[in-house]
């Protein structure tokens, strides 16, 4: 696939220096941190190192990459790196996804304090699922899942919310067997929306009473007790969204579909359109519109841009993807033993689920094709220089 003509480094290239200086002190450490790290991505200022070709003897060279989470050009490795340590803990089950959002009023509580509420919602998720599918009334198991915390809407708007891709089913109490769901049915939604809003609503009311909380700007007035309640009152009131997506077609679709998502900046380099007079065109898919016209061009202007893929940088250290139950980091291997010999002894299961092929190795599939040679089609690149790095940030582009 051929690489974008333009990128979000252009963007803070051209117009990042103008955006510091209108945004002086307001702007964070870590968001600074992002602005360069992604300037200075694959360019001579991280140094580098000239590849030649074992056959032809074609040379090029490529610099090193910034590595930032945030940065559009550095996710595709770390996603197939992450891939290929997800394959072997896929059950042959069925798979759902599931999102939990949490309304604007909360979102902009988030937006002041990212790491508090953030964390909040990641608890009320993990607790919400494992509390409902417990209840003998509905599933009676224990369950393991992952979640993935995304905090952006598709014009780069703040919109907090956490997508968990969950098996179609747990471990008895006992540990004796494996309880599958319905087909095609997970975990009624409403019954989640409602948990959901009261367990978060408990631990945000718990973190404004111990003083944790920090107001500023339009929200300055929420310090106060009498303020704080009315502002949440409708929010106590309203349906919260959650939905279960259709399940995934097997495992198989489960670790394609994650390869593409987990990893995910605010935006990616090719929905950018144009840069010019001052403005960033980019595409976005309107989803309450028709679907044969539901993707659309925004433009907005260079530093607005900037600021709202800014408003995504996450707090230094924190875990945007996260795993609970009998995913757990602590028995993962020994709960996923498990859970196979579980399913296993559960006839009815086996022919409709596909097997997983756990022989994949995208990451290597992946190096193998960077060193191929662009040239000839046959020799690998070789590395026979380093180049030390310049230390400033340059416009001269990434050959590799």
């Amino acid at each position: 696939m051929d690489r974008p003509t333009l990128e979000v480094a252009d963007v803070f290239r051209r117009y990042g220096d103008t955006y510091r200086d209108a945004a002086g002190p307001s702007l964070s450490t870590a968001q600074r941190r992002v602005m360069t790290a992604i300037e200075t991505c694959r360019t001579a200022a991280l140094g580098g190192h000239v590849e030649q070709c074992d056959t032809c003897g074609h040379q090029r060279i490529a610099y090193n990459s910034c590595r930032n989470r945030h940065c559009p050009k550095c996710q595709s490795l770390a996603r197939a790196a992450w891939i290929e340590q997800r394959t072997a803990e896929l059950l042959e089950c069925e798979y759902f996804h599931v999102v939990f959002t949490i309304p604007e009023p909360i979102a902009a509580i988030a937006l002041q304090n990212k790491p508090l509420v953030y964390g909040i919602l990641f608890r009320a998720t993990a607790e919400t699922l494992q509390t409902i599918a417990a209840d003998p009334a509905h599933l009676g198991a224990h369950l393991g899942f992952f979640a993935v915390l995304h905090t952006w809407g598709q014009t780069l708007v703040h919109h907090p919310h956490l997508h968990c891709v969950v098996p179609g089913g747990g471990v008895s109490p006992d540990g004796s067997r494996w309880i599958a769901c319905r087909p095609g049915f997970f975990l009624p939604v409403r019954v989640l929306s409602r948990l959901f809003r009261r367990l978060f609503l408990e631990r945000l009311q718990a973190a404004f009473d111990a003083g944790t909380l920090r107001f500023g700007g339009a929200l300055h007035a929420l310090q106060d007790r009498g303020a704080w309640t009315r502002y949440l009152a409708p929010v106590r009131q309203a349906e919260w969204v959650v939905y279960a997506k259709r399940p995934f077609a097997g495992p198989q679709q489960v670790l394609a579909y994650v390869g593409r998502y987990t990893h995910r900046v605010a935006i990616s380099n090719d929905r950018l359109r144009a840069i010019d007079h001052d403005q960033v065109q980019f595409t976005y898919k309107d989803y309450r519109a028709d679907p044969a016209q539901a993707v659309k061009t925004m433009a907005l202007a260079a530093t607005e841009f900037i600021r709202r893929f800014l408003l995504h940088v996450l707090p230094l250290r924190f875990h945007r993807i996260r795993y609970y139950g009998f995913l757990g980091p602590r028995h993962r291997a020994e709960n996923l033993t498990r859970c196979r010999q579980l399913l296993a002894s559960t006839p009815s299961l086996a022919p409709s689920v596909p097997a997983v092929n756990v022989t994949a190795d995208p990451p290597r599939l992946a190096l193998i094709s960077i060193r191929l040679c662009p040239a000839c089609g046959r020799g690998q690149l070789i590395v026979i220089d380093r180049l030390p790095p310049t230390g400033r940030p340059t416009c001269i582009a990434d050959t590799s």
